[in-house]
């Protein structure tokens, strides 16, 4: 089956400027980084004794996001791969593409009571190709590409020659090694975890620096894909991109915080350039994961604006019958550092959008008008006209036929994207 990753990435390739395609990857390896506290907290949790998923439970939201086939990539450990790339042949039928962690450095090692991300991070493998590609050492022609051909090799550099050195050696060797077997990469770059001599200021700058300075001794069948790195804001994320538009940029997620949070990230990003995004926590630790990719992808493909996901998502919550996190005043706040030119360094919540205290702001499922109130949709059009509360003008959600979004209408877009959850979640 066709890989929409396969085609996106041809598209882009062939027109840098004018493509409008966006990869978004579910990042489920942090397995390899978290251990038992990976799949996140269980439901079961309370004040007094914190309880986490199960590894069989979080590959099962692993299988459930790959049957509703937003995504273009499911990230997971090599041990998870096996599981379900080559032994259940997941992704046969899938659009798809299974990939899969291919090296763990000591900034991922990320265990209770730890003390490694103190030190400058230092290059590790756990994972082998052979596995990832055919599930045990040497693998035969025959049976080579069974399993994953896709994986992420992450880098840190500190400016600190020894560990810098190492880490590019290790890299190196990967890249042979990988060009070697046929397997495809894309890298991921973390920001110093423990720097020498960089102020905050310098760090996006450096790292710019260091992949440009790296990949340009590396050539075309042993280059990444794409990129996976911290969004570093505007300026830092234009230079990359006009630098060579042929560099595929992507954004990793970070920690979970709100889902203004995660919506203007995508968003912001995409602007500037981005054309991938990788979200593991963001995903992972939300009320409803199969709900929160779907509006990850409407963003992504430029259905929807990121308050209105926000104020949409937990429509579908309340439709679910999903508690949130969060109250829908809270979550539309922004806790995430240079996301946009006029935040000056410093995120602001964008005129218009609700917050402050439950007794300030409408209630969610509700939108005032006057002293009264009446019944909200929840897709955040408040009742405007052409909006879905507007007769005059229904709106049908047919997946066969999507409509021209550039022509419509905010109000439009807004009642489409109400009949297409109410397709997918019922009315």
């Amino acid at each position: 089956m066709q890989k929409t990753l396969d085609q996106k990435l041809a598209n882009i390739h062939a027109d840098p400027h004018g493509a409008k395609d966006f990869i978004l990857a579910d990042a489920k390896d942090a397995d390899m980084a978290f251990g038992i506290g990976a799949p996140g907290k269980s439901p079961e949790s309370h004040a007094d004794e914190v309880r986490f998923k199960t590894l069989g439970e979080y590959r099962e939201q692993i299988r459930q996001i790959v049957r509703q086939g937003l995504v273009d990539i499911m990230l997971m450990s090599a041990s998870t791969n096996d599981v379900l790339t080559i032994g259940e042949r997941l992704f046969d039928d899938s659009p798809i593409t299974p990939a899969a962690r291919a090296n763990d450095a000591s900034d991922v090692f990320v265990v209770r009571g730890g003390k490694y991300l103190e030190a400058p991070a230092q290059p590790f493998r756990t994972a082998t190709l052979d596995h990832i590609q055919c599930g045990h050492v040497d693998c035969s022609a025959e049976d080579r590409f069974r399993g994953a051909n896709l994986g992420l090799y992450s880098v840190t550099f500190n400016n600190r020659l020894d560990d810098d050195l190492r880490t590019l050696e290790a890299y190196r060797c990967f890249r042979i090694e990988a060009e070697r077997k046929g397997f495809r990469h894309f890298l991921e770059i973390f920001n110093p975890n423990v720097p020498d001599g960089l102020s905050p200021e310098m760090i996006p700058d450096f790292v710019n620096d260091h992949i440009a300075r790296t990949l340009a001794g590396v050539a075309m069948p042993g280059r990444p894909v794409f990129l996976k790195m911290v969004y570093q804001g505007p300026q830092a994320m234009e230079d990359l991109v006009a630098y060579d538009p042929h560099l595929v940029v992507g954004i990793l997620g970070g920690s979970s915080g709100t889902t203004l949070d995660a919506f203007k990230l995508l968003y912001e990003a995409k602007k500037y350039g981005a054309r991938a995004a990788l979200f593991g926590r963001k995903i992972n630790n939300s009320e409803c994961q199969l709900a929160f990719v779907q509006f990850l992808r409407m963003l992504a493909d430029g259905e929807i604006e990121p308050e209105e996901a926000v104020r949409a998502y937990h429509g579908v919550l309340q439709k679910l019958g999903i508690r949130p996190l969060r109250s829908l005043a809270d979550d539309l706040q922004l806790q995430t550092a240079v996301m946009s030119y006029a935040s000056g360094g410093q995120v602001v919540v964008p005129a218009g959008v609700p917050v402050g205290s439950s007794e300030s702001s409408p209630q969610p499922g509700r939108t005032r008008v006057g002293k009264k109130e009446k019944k909200d949709c929840g897709c955040g059009c408040n009742g405007a006209p052409g909006g879905c509360g507007d007769g005059s003008k229904a709106v049908v959600y047919d997946p066969e036929n999507p409509p021209n979004f550039a022509a419509m209408t905010q109000a439009e877009k807004l009642a489409y994207n109400k009949a297409k959850r109410d397709h997918i979640y019922g009315d």
